[in-house]
């Protein structure tokens, strides 16, 4: 009959799962290999990160007009004005911080539902999450205690604030949304500490922008090892990386992988910034 299906002949059948069976085979053989020591797959990179949902919250501003007594803080940024996120940056309530692995993501802010606190017209602005708004149980939620959990709140820089709001607002309500971010050249490394103890922050990350997982390894006695956040963007190893080229692996939120192979060169120096030829 037109258009109907005939099973074949039992010999074809057993040919057929034969050959399944054998492409399998090779699929496994070929399959994802572990991110680290620590189990995690490396799965296949499908695509770019993409904005998400816009979602409600409240901001307001902290430091100078210029950015200043902003450029550092909990995510454990020096100066985030050298470090190529300038002070278009914010400070995330602790719900959003998520004990550090906010840090590095982007996010669109504008400023909604306030016709005597918003700018008419302004565009949205991006910032960066760099730091932590602590939380103030002195106060409550909805007087002064803007970071109290479970509140979801922008302490955005002053000159970001500003884009977006009146200065005399001092808090207004806001929609925002996660986006990706965009960055000029390749991830960068700068390792501090010393032979027993490092720490290596992790900057100028694209995509997601946030890092979820670290792994190093070198080209000869240092074979792939897991880091773990000690705080922000640090992130310690207990090994000693010393006189090894270094290769480093990072995860964003996304799940998505870039591998800067031996972006640190053997004579490698603390406190230097180094520099990938990729980005994510």
């Amino acid at each position: 009959m037109s258009g109907s299906w005939t099973a074949p002949p039992p010999v074809v059948s057993l040919l057929l799962l034969v050959g399944l069976a054998a492409v399998a085979g090779v699929a496994a053989a070929g399959g994802a290999k572990p991110l680290s020591p620590g189990g995690r797959v490396v799965h296949h990179n499908h695509g770019r990160f993409a904005a998400g949902p816009w979602k409600p919250a409240h901001a307001t501003f902290y430091g100078g007009r210029d950015g200043s007594g902003t450029t550092a803080g909990a995510c454990g940024y020096k100066d985030t004005a050298a470090e190529g996120y300038g002070v278009q940056t914010v400070a995330v309530s602790t719900v959003l911080f998520a004990d550090g692995a906010a840090c590095g993501g982007c996010y669109e802010v504008r400023c909604v539902d306030s016709p005597q606190g918003c700018k008419a017209g302004a565009p949205p602005v991006t910032v960066t999450a760099t730091n932590l708004c602590p939380p103030n149980y002195e106060q409550s939620g909805d007087s002064g205690g803007w970071c109290n959990p479970p509140r979801e709140h922008f302490d955005l820089t002053m000159p970001a604030f500003l884009q977006i709001a009146q200065e005399k607002a001092g808090i207004v309500p806001i929609s925002y949304r996660r986006v990706p971010c965009t960055k000029q050249g390749g991830i960068r490394y700068t390792i501090t500490g010393n032979k027993y103890f490092n720490l290596v922050m992790v900057t100028n990350v694209g995509g997601a922008g946030d890092v979820t997982a670290v792994s190093v390894k070198g080209d000869d006695r240092v074979k792939w090892t897991e880091l773990k956040r000690n705080s922000g963007q640090v992130w310690q190893a207990a090994e000693d990386l010393t006189g090894e080229s270094l290769t480093f692996r990072v995860m964003t939120s996304d799940h998505r992988k870039a591998t800067s192979w031996h972006v640190l060169p053997k004579n490698w120096q603390f406190g230097v910034t180094y520099q990938a030829s990729k980005n994510f």
